[in-house]
Protein backbone atom coordinates (compact mmCIF):
# COMPACT_ATOMS: atom_id res chain seq x y z
CA UNK A 1 0.00 0.00 0.00
CA UNK A 2 1.46 3.04 -1.09
CA UNK A 3 1.41 6.21 1.42
CA UNK A 4 -0.49 8.97 0.07
CA UNK A 5 0.48 12.91 0.44
CA UNK A 6 -1.64 14.79 2.60
CA UNK A 7 -4.80 16.45 1.82
CA UNK A 8 -5.86 20.15 2.04
CA UNK A 9 -9.21 20.64 3.50
CA UNK A 10 -11.53 23.26 4.83
CA UNK A 11 -12.83 23.32 8.40
CA UNK A 12 -16.44 22.52 6.82
CA UNK A 13 -15.11 19.85 4.75
CA UNK A 14 -13.51 18.10 7.37
CA UNK A 15 -16.60 18.65 9.21
CA UNK A 16 -18.66 17.54 6.20
CA UNK A 17 -16.81 14.02 5.86
CA UNK A 18 -16.64 13.00 9.59
CA UNK A 19 -20.71 13.55 9.28
CA UNK A 20 -20.98 11.55 5.93
CA UNK A 21 -18.68 8.84 7.54
CA UNK A 22 -20.18 8.37 10.68
CA UNK A 23 -23.93 8.55 8.67
CA UNK A 24 -22.46 5.76 6.57
CA UNK A 25 -21.02 3.55 9.72
CA UNK A 26 -24.00 3.85 11.78
CA UNK A 27 -27.34 4.29 9.23
CA UNK A 28 -26.06 2.66 6.13
CA UNK A 29 -24.53 -0.58 7.60
CA UNK A 30 -27.89 -1.21 9.59
CA UNK A 31 -29.82 -0.49 6.42
CA UNK A 32 -27.78 -3.44 4.76
CA UNK A 33 -27.72 -5.59 7.40
CA UNK A 34 -31.86 -5.20 7.31
CA UNK A 35 -32.02 -5.79 3.63
CA UNK A 36 -29.89 -8.75 3.74
CA UNK A 37 -31.46 -10.03 6.91
CA UNK A 38 -34.92 -9.64 4.87
CA UNK A 39 -33.66 -11.45 2.09
CA UNK A 40 -32.23 -14.37 3.70
CA UNK A 41 -35.57 -14.80 4.75
CA UNK A 42 -36.72 -15.45 1.32
CA UNK A 43 -35.12 -18.97 1.20
CA UNK A 44 -32.29 -20.37 -1.15
CA UNK A 45 -29.46 -18.13 -1.29
CA UNK A 46 -27.87 -19.38 -4.77
CA UNK A 47 -30.86 -17.99 -6.58
CA UNK A 48 -31.44 -15.08 -4.54
CA UNK A 49 -31.18 -12.28 -6.45
CA UNK A 50 -32.35 -9.65 -3.42
CA UNK A 51 -29.99 -11.05 -1.58
CA UNK A 52 -26.91 -11.13 -3.65
CA UNK A 53 -27.73 -7.62 -4.36
CA UNK A 54 -27.58 -6.35 -1.00
CA UNK A 55 -24.21 -7.91 -0.53
CA UNK A 56 -22.83 -6.57 -3.13
CA UNK A 57 -24.37 -2.99 -2.01
CA UNK A 58 -22.87 -3.87 1.61
CA UNK A 59 -19.38 -4.02 -0.69
CA UNK A 60 -19.70 -1.03 -1.93
CA UNK A 61 -20.52 0.60 1.81
CA UNK A 62 -17.44 -1.15 2.59
CA UNK A 63 -15.54 0.21 0.23
CA UNK A 64 -16.59 3.90 0.11
CA UNK A 65 -16.64 4.05 4.01
CA UNK A 66 -12.93 2.74 3.60
CA UNK A 67 -12.22 5.41 0.96
CA UNK A 68 -13.83 8.48 3.16
CA UNK A 69 -11.66 6.82 6.33
CA UNK A 70 -8.41 7.15 4.58
CA UNK A 71 -9.34 10.50 3.64
CA UNK A 72 -10.13 11.96 7.12
CA UNK A 73 -6.90 10.18 7.84
CA UNK A 74 -4.77 12.44 4.90
CA UNK A 75 -6.95 15.38 5.59
CA UNK A 76 -4.59 18.33 6.96
CA UNK A 77 -7.48 21.17 7.82
CA UNK A 78 -6.13 24.61 6.46
CA UNK A 79 -7.25 27.61 8.13
CA UNK A 80 -8.69 30.95 6.38
CA UNK A 81 -6.74 34.19 7.10
CA UNK A 82 -9.86 36.13 6.26
CA UNK A 83 -7.72 39.41 7.22
CA UNK A 84 -5.87 38.35 4.22
CA UNK A 85 -5.93 41.29 1.29
CA UNK A 86 -5.19 38.18 -1.37
CA UNK A 87 -7.77 35.61 -2.58
CA UNK A 88 -6.39 32.47 -0.88
CA UNK A 89 -7.98 28.68 0.38
CA UNK A 90 -10.82 28.95 2.34
CA UNK A 91 -11.73 32.38 1.26
CA UNK A 92 -14.51 33.29 -0.80
CA UNK A 93 -15.09 35.92 -3.53
CA UNK A 94 -17.21 37.47 -6.06
CA UNK A 95 -15.51 36.86 -9.56
CA UNK A 96 -16.77 38.59 -12.97
CA UNK A 97 -16.66 36.54 -15.82
CA UNK A 98 -15.61 39.99 -18.19
CA UNK A 99 -16.84 38.56 -20.83
CA UNK A 100 -20.45 37.96 -19.87
CA UNK A 101 -20.67 39.99 -17.10
CA UNK A 102 -21.62 36.98 -14.90
CA UNK A 103 -20.88 37.28 -11.06
CA UNK A 104 -19.44 33.77 -9.49
CA UNK A 105 -19.53 33.48 -5.63
CA UNK A 106 -16.09 30.94 -5.62
CA UNK A 107 -14.60 29.59 -2.14
CA UNK A 108 -11.32 28.00 -2.90
CA UNK A 109 -11.20 24.35 -1.10
CA UNK A 110 -9.79 21.01 -1.54
CA UNK A 111 -10.00 18.84 -4.31
CA UNK A 112 -12.07 16.16 -2.43
CA UNK A 113 -14.77 18.90 -1.52
CA UNK A 114 -14.88 20.90 -4.81
CA UNK A 115 -18.46 21.50 -5.92
CA UNK A 116 -18.45 23.77 -8.59
CA UNK A 117 -22.76 24.01 -8.18
CA UNK A 118 -22.27 24.62 -4.66
CA UNK A 119 -19.27 27.51 -5.77
CA UNK A 120 -17.19 25.34 -4.04
CA UNK A 121 -13.70 25.73 -6.59
CA UNK A 122 -11.01 22.86 -6.32
CA UNK A 123 -7.79 24.18 -5.65
CA UNK A 124 -6.57 22.54 -8.31
CA UNK A 125 -8.24 23.59 -10.85
CA UNK A 126 -6.39 26.04 -13.74
CA UNK A 127 -9.09 29.02 -12.67
CA UNK A 128 -8.29 29.06 -8.60
CA UNK A 129 -4.65 28.49 -9.51
CA UNK A 130 -4.50 31.86 -11.72
CA UNK A 131 -6.78 33.29 -9.13
CA UNK A 132 -4.64 32.27 -6.20
CA UNK A 133 -2.95 34.94 -4.36
CA UNK A 134 -4.72 37.92 -6.27
CA UNK A 135 -6.35 41.25 -4.75
CA UNK A 136 -9.61 42.69 -5.46
CA UNK A 137 -9.49 44.51 -8.57
CA UNK A 138 -6.69 42.18 -10.39
CA UNK A 139 -8.33 40.22 -13.72
CA UNK A 140 -6.12 37.24 -14.60
CA UNK A 141 -6.82 35.44 -18.09
CA UNK A 142 -7.61 31.38 -17.61
CA UNK A 143 -7.45 28.80 -20.72
CA UNK A 144 -10.43 27.02 -20.00
CA UNK A 145 -12.43 23.96 -21.86
CA UNK A 146 -14.14 26.53 -23.81
CA UNK A 147 -11.17 29.15 -24.49
CA UNK A 148 -9.40 31.83 -22.81
CA UNK A 149 -11.59 33.53 -19.82
CA UNK A 150 -11.09 36.57 -18.25
CA UNK A 151 -11.96 36.40 -14.54
CA UNK A 152 -11.80 39.50 -12.22
CA UNK A 153 -11.39 39.51 -8.34
CA UNK A 154 -14.73 41.97 -7.69
CA UNK A 155 -14.55 41.41 -3.77
CA UNK A 156 -12.98 39.27 -1.32
CA UNK A 157 -15.75 38.06 1.42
Amino acid sequence: MSKRESEAITREGLLALEAELGTLESDGRRAIAERILAARELGDLKENAEYHIAKDDQAHLETKIKRLRERLKNAVVVETDSEARTFSFGRTAEVVDEASGTVYRWTIVGATEANLANGKLSVESPVADALLGQAAGVAVEVDTPRGPRTYRIQRLL
